[in-house]
């Protein structure tokens, strides 16, 4: 029986687990976002985040604290510097998991872990739909016509101008 346990222990002794999630973070960190099974993304979620959130203050402690964890000194680098300035005014929340299909081999539920500011996937989907309401015109075929059609316009009306141009020079020789 669980009773009280909030630690999901994923089958593992406690320092294989914990290096798993020290190893997980650090790809997660690295690569903004990691597919793994759901139960592995759920326990990196609370693994990561307090981290992030310590990442926000800038001191040698909050450093050592966070190198504690993780053990590798280029992630915790990329971190403070690049991650933290982007969670900066969020209060919380900076991971995302996302359910995808079941794995084949041994029909696990799998899930892709990102951090929530480094999304590529929302961002291009909100854009394209900002796109399409604002786009008020032709298509490109017709486009591409359009020049065509408007050289073809201003050599008619240079042809109607000098029409007239050309009968009033007649008129005048006429007199």
């Amino acid at each position: 029986m669980r009773h009280g346990r909030k630690v999901n222990h994923l089958g593992r002794t406690d320092s294989h687990r914990k290096a798993m999630l020290a190893n997980m973070a650090s790809s997660l960190i690295k690569h903004k976002r990691i597919s793994t099974t759901l139960a592995k993304a759920k326990a990196l979620r609370m693994y990561v985040e307090p981290l992030i959130t310590k990442s926000k203050t800038d001191t040698t402690h909050s450093r050592r604290i966070v190198f504690g964890y993780l053990q590798d000194k280029e992630t915790v680098t990329e971190l403070f510097r690049d991650i933290a300035a982007k969670v900066a005014n969020r209060p919380g929340g900076y991971t995302r998991i996302i359910k995808l299909n079941n794995r084949l081999g041994d029909n696990a539920e799998m899930a892709l872990i990102e951090l929530v500011d480094y999304n590529e996937v929302y961002g291009k989907e909100a854009d394209s739909a900002e796109k399409k309401t604002t786009r008020r015109g032709r298509s490109k075929a017709k486009k591409s016509d359009a020049p065509a059609a408007k050289e073809e316009a201003v050599k008619v009306e240079e042809a109607v101008e000098e029409a007239p141009a050309a009968e009033e020079a007649k008129e005048d020789k006429g007199e």
